[in-house]
């Protein structure tokens, strides 16, 4: 297998995640909950969101992903989320680290940072929160210790590890124009995880196929209100021909440092 993003490699992906139905378990901030579900069952997977600390090992060690977002990190998200990562890991599950506004926190920082200590497969996050996280360290070098893939977000989205990075030009300015679509795009990214072997590869297919549903629908939407019904059915029936056309990978740099 190619360790090349190819239009036709997300196509095939994509028909996969649809046939397998994967489960992604969410611990997901409580304004994401909704519309996360939401995006997940569009996709092709299957969504979960306990957050029940007594219950979340079953679900997360059950599930074929795990999403951990830190948007509202409330006493009981606080509690569940280290118990279903030890869970997920002992199942050998992906696990998707989303530190949302650890900018904003330094207790929250410093639970992301413990976090990370546990070796998550991916971390999304935007360069505030990376800075945050590594202070004066290049992003993808500040990984190299814990072994995580990262998912920049920004005006464009750059996907990968030290030596290895894709900067990819989909999506559209009103995505950012509606509460909790960053947080939907990690529950895509934790999908396409469940489905492709190569961790660069699965975070770059979820970030291009979020990104382009989100395009197209941000084109025929009249505003915020009309682009949410708009992404749910673009992601539904979002198609290869379609990816074919609208895929922009700006550089994809391949190999790793010695």
């Amino acid at each position: 297998m190619t360790s090349s993003l190819t239009s036709d490699r997300i196509a095939e992906a994509l028909e996969a995640l649809q046939r397998a139905t994967p489960r992604i378990h969410c611990i997901t901030n409580a304004v994401a909950q909704s519309f996360t579900a939401n995006v997940l069952l569009a996709l092709g997977a299957v969504p979960s969101m306990t957050i029940a600390p007594e219950e979340v090992s079953g679900f997360a060690s059950s599930a074929d992903a795990l999403l951990i977002n830190l948007g509202t990190l409330d006493e009981t998200r606080r509690l569940a989320i280290p118990i279903a990562l030890r869970a997920a890991q002992e199942a050998r599950r992906p696990i998707v680290l989303d530190p949302v506004f650890v900018n904003r926190s330094d207790i929250r920082c410093a639970f992301a940072r413990d976090l990370l200590r546990e070796r998550p497969t991916l971390l999304r996050a935007n360069r505030e929160e990376m800075d945050a996280l590594f202070p004066s360290q290049e992003p993808f070098d500040a990984l190299a210790e814990s072994g995580a893939i990262l998912a920049m977000t920004g005006a464009e989205d750059v996907v990968g590890e030290s030596g290895r990075t894709l900067r990819l030009g989909n999506g559209h300015p009103l995505l950012a124009r509606v509460t909790a679509t960053g947080c939907a795009g990690g529950a895509v990214m934790a999908a396409f995880l469940a489905v492709e072997t190569d961790p660069v590869i699965a975070a770059a297919m979820g970030v291009s196929v979020f990104n382009i549903a989100g395009e197209i629908a941000a084109e025929r939407a009249g505003g915020p209100g009309s682009l949410v019904p708009a992404l749910l059915d673009e992601l539904y029936l979002l198609d290869g021909p379609e990816i074919s056309k609208r895929l922009n990978i700006i550089e994809q740099r391949e190999g790793r440092h010695a």
